[in-house]
Formats: structure tokens, C-alpha cells, sequence
């Protein structure tokens, strides 16, 4: 199974994310912080952001990630954003995340949509 790497200050959403996917088998280890994902990425096989959290901006997170070798290129990541926040949405797929979802999908089909990744 994949260790995934979760960017989720929201306690709540992030705790049921990470549950799903540890009964599926998956380790996961999730962080408040911005800066705490990127001691952790190189380590991961899947990096999932909330692209919903106050004071990140994922898009621009995953950019220096890449840029500073923290996140190999070939390293999947899954974003989610609020379904209204369209322009989030596409500064996401510009910035090169694999996949982005609306949260509601993450919530309903989050494990499916990480063990896509990795079939890929």
C-alpha cells in the first residue's frame, strides 16, 4: 500500500480523509502546516492538499515544492477546493497538480481517487 502525505489543518475533514484511507491499508501521515509537508514530501508516494485551508496556497505550495527538489516530478498530488471556488480550481490544474476534485468528491470517493493515482 502507498504512504500518502496529507496538507489538512482542518481537523475534522482531515481526520475522516486520513481514516478512509488507513481501513484501506494506506499509511498516512497528515500535517497542519505548510512547512511541516515539506520536510515530509520527498518521503511519499501520494501527496493530497486541501486546497481549502486558510493561509496555504496549495498551488503555489506545490510549485516550490517541485522547484526546490522536495517533491520529485513524478510524485502524484491530488488537490481539493471548495466546488465554488473555480478560480482555485484552475490556478491548481496550471500549477501541475495530477488531479483536483471538489471536496465533496474527496469526501465521498477519496480512496478511489488516490489508489487511481498510483495506477496510473
Amino acid at each position: 500500500m502507498a504512504r500518502v502525505a496529507l496538507l489538512s489543518p482542518d481537523l475534522l475533514f482531515g481526520s475522516k480523509v486520513q481514516g478512509a484511507l488507513e481501513i484501506a491499508g494506506h499509511t498516512v501521515a497528515r500535517f497542519a502546516t505548510a512547512e511541516r509537508l515539506r520536510v515530509a514530501a520527498q518521503f511519499h508516494d501520494v501527496v493530497i492538499f486541501d486546497l481549502t485551508a486558510e493561509g496555504i496556497d496549495g498551488p503555489e505550495l506545490l510549485h516550490a515544492l517541485r522547484e526546490h527538489g522536495e517533491l520529485g516530478e513524478g510524485t502524484p498530488t491530488l488537490g481539493y477546493y471548495s466546488h465554488v471556488d473555480t478560480e482555485m480550481r484552475a490556478r491548481a490544474l496550471e500549477a501541475g497538480f495530477t488531479r483536483v476534485v471538489p471536496r465533496s468528491r474527496m469526501a465521498r470517493e477519496g480512496v478511489a481517487l488516490v489508489e487511481g493515482l498510483l495506477d496510473d
